[in-house]
């Protein structure tokens, strides 16, 4: 399963949802953001039982405020409607995953 793009539309539905959410805070032009996007895409490959999600900060800036981004890439985890971790800059795989479990 490929990460979910979040915007506004789908933002309530994801984030309330069952599963455990992983949300990536990126723009285009960021070049730590597209060292991270391979990354978080392999764990949405791998981790179907989590819902993996990208933000691009420049089309959903309601959103990127929402969680208080002012960094990029910055990345949440959020359980049940509540952000239980966030990390700001590139990281490697492991500790992305680190961030979820």
């Amino acid at each position: 399963m490929s990460a979910i793009k979040l915007n506004k539309n789908n933002f309530e539905e994801i984030i309330n949802g069952d599963k455990k959410v992983l949300i990536d805070f990126y723009a285009d032009w960021c070049g730590p953001c597209k060292m991270v996007s391979p990354l978080v895409d392999e764990i949405a490959d791998e981790n179907p039982d989590i819902a993996v999600c990208k933000v691009n900060v420049d089309e959903e800036g309601e959103l990127a405020a929402k969680f208080g981004v002012s960094s990029i890439p910055s990345l949440f985890v959020v359980e049940k409607g509540k952000i239980i971790n966030s990390s700001v800059g590139a990281k490697p795989k492991a500790q992305i995953l680190a961030l979820i479990k």
